[in-house]
């Protein structure tokens, strides 16, 4: 998010706007806190994780009432369009703003990468690498134990994150929400393993498929298989963005401002193949972000 700060705030100074900041999202527009942003002020951010401006949760902002009030206060400090960085939640506070008659344009940025719209959103290349890497570093105690490791991922409703690493990191499988859950079917793929002479292995666990917990019990009671459990947790929302996260957060950026410029009244920034597009909120649903298949075959296809 941090680059993309940066690129919205150097391309509108470029078109001689000025800029300010909303700390902590729609919470803090809320509460009105803003800062103004400087070409300066956003130097040497672009290595680091999260968001200068910080975020926070604001379910009250569904409500119309309260958009009102933001949008009063918005226009007190003299402001006449926003870019909004974030996910599904964001991009729907962004559309009910533009609904009131605010110019605004959504980066998408989520590490699951389940923004219907958009191919790819800012956040999960990077993630996807700090699951590799640290799949990596498990396996080596995997295979030094001849023991099956798993690895709970982030993903609530969306399995990109595990199927992607899934394949990066060459595990064994990978459960996503997306599909059901298929005990048997794992079991069967770890024997035929260990038949053909494999004695360790990776399963990846997307939170919201089961819980990483419950696939250990499970290979306990029905294996002779000693698993290990390793949740990464918020380890994948931190840590320096990769090169790919950095471009894209850069062009999405400047797209925004100068979808603004061109007078764009409520659209997100998405990613068509390797163009990158502006899509009407109400359009984003035309393009549904499913789970690769082809991918998911791949991996299964590969992992004996």
């Amino acid at each position: 998010m941090n680059a993309a700060i940066r690129a919205v705030v150097r391309a509108a100074i470029y078109r001689d706007w000025n800029v300010v900041g909303i700390r902590r999202g729609y919470a803090g527009l809320l509460e009105e806190d803003f800062q103004p942003l400087f070409r300066r002020g956003v130097g040497g951010i672009i290595h680091r994780g999260g968001t200068m401006l910080r975020t926070a949760r604001c379910r009250e902002f569904k409500e119309r009432t309260v958009r009102e009030r933001a949008l009063g206060f918005l226009r007190r400090i003299d402001v006449e369009m926003l870019v909004v960085i974030g996910g599904d939640g964001s991009m729907a506070g962004a559309a009910g703003l533009a609904e009131l008659g605010l110019p605004t344009v959504t980066i998408p940025a989520t590490i699951d990468n389940d923004m219907a719209g958009t191919d790819l959103t800012i956040g999960f290349d990077t993630a996807v690498n700090t699951i590799v890497s640290s799949v990596n570093a498990i396996r080596d105690t995997a295979y030094s134990h001849e023991r099956i490791a798993v690895v709970e991922v982030m993903g609530r409703r969306a399995g990109h994150l595990a199927l992607a690493a899934g394949v990066a990191c060459g595990a064994e499988a990978a459960l996503i929400p997306e599909l059901p859950v298929e005990m048997d079917v794992l079991i069967e793929r770890l024997e035929s393993g260990r038949f053909a002479g494999k004695k360790h292995g990776i399963v990846l666990v997307a939170e919201g498929a089961m819980r990483g917990a419950d696939v250990v019990r499970e290979l306990e009671a029905r294996t002779t298989y000693e698993p290990s459990l390793t949740v990464l947790g918020y380890i994948q929302r931190g840590g320096a963005p990769s090169a790919r996260d950095n471009i894209l957060a850069a062009k999405m950026g400047e797209l925004a401002v100068s979808a603004l410029e061109a007078g764009a009244r409520g659209e997100l920034i998405g990613l068509h193949g390797e163009e990158l597009v502006r899509v009407p909120y109400a359009e984003t649903a035309q393009y549904p972000r499913k789970p690769d298949m082809d991918l998911y075959r791949l991996m299964n296809e590969l992992s004996n």
